[in-house]
């Protein structure tokens, strides 16, 4: 048995002590043959620093092979030492044929870095060289991909289908310019695209890529067909359930968006986002109760939660439930969960049960941030009015006349607060 084998067996069987002594009589004895094919198993094993050892041992006989060279920087790379990496494949000269290998190597090794427009210049050396070159016409795409360059990264892609490559590196590559084109808002030319990607095969993430951008699209019945062909094939795919029972939203159709909703709570029951959609299409439903359930849920999960706590507010607010409203919002307020709405929310419900003076406070404020809401101006103004504060409801009034100047409700309100004062 050699002593590469030897070191194999020793390896293969865990006897690391043996394994090490092996190594160092292989280091002074093996073949250089036998150290580059060794160096290539270790490094498969996950031995770098022996991997690593071997191609150092190789650079001091051939110091200007190229191949080695990328081997060591590969190792290097894998060892998180991106300089030495980068140290390494700066000696390719421009001559060596494995130089544009190198570039792509640089290329990414400078993305990491953050070094975009190096990054850049590497894969544009490198394709002035080999124009042709599938592998970096793919690198080029997915650089621009990674930089929402997608118009540049739509031309490469197309490019690779042009030379009727539509799989690369394990990559779909009609799924990929689609989800290129769905990013630039490019929906029905990436709904195209998904069609492609689709034929013949079936992968979740591209399925739901699809469905996802027939959604953005608007094509809501589409969306909800591919949304329910991947929850009957992967029922497991969380995110869908979210976005299929928005689009049973559109269609008007709440009680099919409430049993996605239920459907994906099933999936996965600490999802307050599902809580909260489950609620409010159970109040359009007109299960009230059913609603409320899922409001507290998503508020158990997440007290600040303010979108859902707004919701349940507007629930308890038609049910004069005001007591509940007002509760919830200043402990809402007292842990730093403040919003203008939920200001509001609290001002009305302060209203409602005589506390005058502090609903004032909580209208004011909401004003802050909501004076252009016209339907908050308007329940202001009249509480204003109530408050016998004509001469401020007297100024929201002609703020709101200003945006609909032929509301006759208003100019007579003015009216009649002018002949007040």
């Amino acid at each position: 048995m050699s002593l590469m084998e030897q070191l194999l067996d020793h390896l293969e069987e865990g006897r690391l002590e043996e394994a090490k002594k092996t190594f160092e009589d292989f280091l002074a004895l093996g073949t250089d043959e036998d150290k580059y094919a060794l160096a290539g198993q270790l490094e498969g094993l996950g031995f770098l620093n022996e991997a690593q050892q071997l191609y150092k041992d190789l650079l001091a006989s051939y110091p200007d092979d190229g191949e080695l060279v990328i081997l060591m920087a590969e190792t290097l790379i894998d060892m998180d030492k991106e300089e030495e990496a980068i140290l390494y494949l700066d000696r390719i000269p421009e001559t060596d044929p494995d130089y544009p290998r190198a570039l792509l190597l640089l290329a990414d090794l400078y993305q990491m870095q953050g070094l975009y427009e190096v990054s850049e210049n590497k894969l544009m050396e490198a394709a002035s060289l080999l124009p042709e070159e599938p592998v970096i016409h793919f690198a080029l795409a997915e650089f621009y991909t990674s930089c929402a360059r997608y118009a540049e990264a739509s031309r490469e892609y197309e490019w690779l289908l042009g030379k009727g490559i539509d799989t690369f590196a394990d990559t779909n590559i009609h799924g990929r310019l689609a989800e290129v084109l769905s990013a630039a808002g490019a929906f029905e030319e990436a709904l195209h695209q998904y069609e492609h990607a689709m034929e013949g095969r079936f992968e979740a993430n591209t399925l739901f890529g699809y469905a996802l951008t027939a959604y953005q699209a608007g094509f809501y019945e589409k969306a909800i067909e591919l949304f329910e062909e991947l929850r009957e094939t992967d029922p497991g795919y969380h995110p869908l359930y979210l976005y299929l029972g928005r689009a049973y939203e559109h269609e008007q159709m709440p009680e099919e968006a409430l049993a996605a909703a239920e459907k994906g709570i099933k999936e996965d029951e600490y999802d307050k986002e599902l809580y909260h959609f489950a609620g409010k299409m159970a109040t359009k439903a007109g299960d009230e109760e059913k609603a409320e359930n899922y409001f507290k849920k998503a508020l158990e999960l997440d007290p600040g939660y303010l979108d859902a706590a707004l919701s349940y507010n507007e629930l308890l607010l038609q049910k004069e439930r005001y007591e509940e409203v007002r509760d919830r919002a200043l402990s809402m307020e007292k842990e730093g969960d403040t919003d203008p709405r939920l200001y509001w929310d609290l001002a009305i419900s302060l209203k409602h049960l005589d506390e005058y003076s502090q609903a004032l406070k909580y209208y004011g404020y909401a004003y802050n941030d909501l004076q252009n809401d016209t339907v908050f101006l308007e329940d202001y103004g009249y509480f204003l009015i109530e408050e016998g504060r004509r001469k401020e409801a007297y100024g929201i009034f002609q703020k709101l006349l200003r945006e609909d100047p032929a509301n006759d409700e208003w100019i007579a309100l003015l009216e009649r607060l002018e002949d007040g004062n």
